[in-house]
């Protein structure tokens, strides 16, 4: 089984835009909880460095593991932009991390186990370089449990391509109904028993205001028609250009109205070694 399969998302404009977002407050609340002035931590799949810089704030040195350069450069920038000096950012494999056993006080993942060809590995090899005591924090989406009001065909069409795409990539898009799956697959690995404890918790994120729904509509137009995802579901024989332009128009219009709203399901994972 292949340890870099295809990522979905791509890097295009919309989806740097849209991952941007992403901040420690909204995406990772319970883990700043546990930080502590002398920390270090380990960023699994660091992306845009919103999150990676925010965490950065509260510890003294942050590791930031991306699989390729391109994705490294993103973290970089964001890092250099806002001035942040304790990011250091490392191309590795996540099913093979170059780090010593107990290395890092906590380790830090938000969506990314739902894009790895193997998740329980990556998560075994999270929890090997956590010391005793320390927290691996792991936020996956859930796209089976999107919920959306009103209906709209279009975005059901959206999401069905979705999810068929990111398998066909190696993918899992609804990780999070599998979070405690893999943590009981994943543990035994390292530990040769469970892990000292697991804090299962959900983290919707809700779009429910005019300004809100218009930018994560907005975000789903331009990502579902103009990038790396467009032209793998056209590549793949899912639909065809016109569709996903349809699509697109759909995702506008559904925020028009003033009952718009959008769950986006989170499952959240908190082990301690």
């Amino acid at each position: 089984m292949s340890t870099q399969p295809k990522y979905t998302h791509g890097y295009a404009p919309a989806v740097i835009r849209s991952h941007s977002w992403r901040t420690a407050e909204r995406c990772a609340p319970d883990l700043l909880a546990r930080l502590e002035p002398g920390m270090r931590i380990l960023d699994i799949g660091s992306g845009a460095g919103t999150i990676t810089c925010d965490l950065a704030a509260h510890v003294t040195h942050v590791t930031a593991v991306e699989r390729v350069e391109e994705s490294a450069a993103l973290t970089r920038a964001e890092a250099e932009r806002r001035g942040v000096s304790n990011v250091e950012t490392v191309i590795a494999d996540c099913h093979a991390l170059p780090f010593a056993d107990a290395s890092f006080d906590a380790v830090h993942i938000h969506q990314v186990l739902q894009h790895v060809a193997g998740p329980v590995t990556a998560l075994a090899e999270a929890i090997r370089v956590v010391r005793p005591g320390g927290t691996v924090s792991v936020t996956e989406s859930d796209y089976a449990g999107f919920r959306w009001h009103p209906e709209s065909p279009e975005i059901s069409r959206w999401l069905e391509l979705y999810r068929e795409t990111a398998r066909r990539n190696g993918g899992e898009p609804d990780a999070g109904v599998f979070l405690r799956a893999w943590t009981n697959a994943a543990s035994p690995r390292v530990l040769g028993h469970g892990p000292a404890a697991v804090d299962y918790l959900s983290r919707p994120w809700v779009f429910a205001n005019p300004e809100d729904c218009g930018w994560w509509s907005q975000t789903w137009a331009d990502r579902v028609s103009r990038t790396a995802l467009a032209e793998d579901i056209v590549a793949y024989g899912f639909a065809s250009q016109e569709e996903l332009e349809r699509i697109a128009d759909g995702w506008r219009s559904w925020c028009e109205g003033p009952d718009a709203w959008f769950t986006v399901a989170h499952s959240v994972a908190l082990i301690t070694r």
